[in-house]
């Protein structure tokens, strides 16, 4: 797969303001008063679990914004699956810059990968359908485009990004337009003709008004697989049906094999767990 990277704008942008949440005002007092400035060091990234790598950028860049001088050689990059113990990052440089950047780029190192892992186990878990596994808009506030590209680098492919880039229609907005009906009509009036619009259902007796009214996508909230495979062979391809609910490692292969198109996971991004990374000197 093909996994457009960060722009580095960003990524320095939060490297920068995450380096000064932990650099404070007075700066890493424990190592400047341990370590002499002119020590040197190498060092060694390396999981301490099996996982899929994601989040080299904003590491190399939390050790670089510390100390230019300090040389980093990418072992294993992103998208990567690793086994305990193998290297990712090594680093040979001021000890000081080292360790003054250690926590920052392990939390966006052990943070991204632990996203890719967890998608990467639906992914895995789907292989041989034709479902794909995609994340939400439940994300890290500021962290957005981080989480995503994770879900990018685990095999997993992206919802919306944010309010702006598609028409999602939920229960709250049925409720405040009336109707189904009223509120694809209003939304399609509304919008240009790139923007795709999805509608949310929580009842097959929906999934006709939706189909009917012209939506691109229909997303299926929390239904059984008898009730997707129902509206799979009701929809018969007029639209890209989503199922979204009780997405686990172990529930996913039946939700794909009931041939759904996507299926979303909130859980890849707002609650999987962080991979354990280690920095350890030489």
């Amino acid at each position: 797969m093909n996994i457009s990277p960060l722009s580095p704008l960003i990524i320095e942008d939060a490297v920068a303001r995450a380096l000064k949440e932990d650099f404070g005002d007075a700066g890493d007092i424990t190592t400047n008063a341990t370590i002499p400035a002119a020590a040197k060091a190498t060092a060694v990234i390396a999981a301490r679990k099996s996982g899929v790598i994601a989040g080299i950028d904003a590491a190399v860049t939390a050790f670089r914004m510390v100390d230019p001088s300090i040389n980093v050689h990418v072992t294993n990059g992103d998208s990567t699956r690793v086994e305990r113990g193998d290297a990712i990052l090594n680093l040979e440089g001021s000890a000081c810059g080292v360790l003054s950047a250690e926590r920052v780029a392990l939390n966006f190192l052990g943070h991204l990968s632990g996203i890719a892992t967890a998608t990467a186990a639906l992914v895995d878990a789907v292989k041989g359908t034709n479902a794909k596994i995609v994340c939400t808009r439940k994300t890290t506030p500021g962290l957005r485009a981080f989480e995503k590209y994770a879900v990018r680098c685990g095999g997993g492919c992206n919802h919306r990004f944010g309010l702006y880039d598609a028409v999602m229609i939920k229960d709250n907005h049925i409720a405040a337009a009336g109707s189904i009906k009223d509120a694809l009509a209003a939304a399609r009036s509304a919008v240009g003709h790139t923007v795709k619009i999805e509608v949310e259902i929580d009842h097959l007796n929906q999934l006709d008004d939706a189909l009917s009214s012209g939506a691109d996508i229909v997303l299926l909230d929390n239904m059984t697989a008898g009730q997707l495979r129902e509206a799979v062979n009701q929809t018969q391809g007029r639209a890209i049906l989503e199922a979204s609910g009780n997405i686990t490692v172990e529930t996913v292969r039946a939700i794909a094999e009931t041939g759904v198109d996507v299926i979303s996971s909130g859980w890849i991004t707002h609650s999987a767990p962080s991979l354990d990374l280690g920095l350890d000197f030489e």
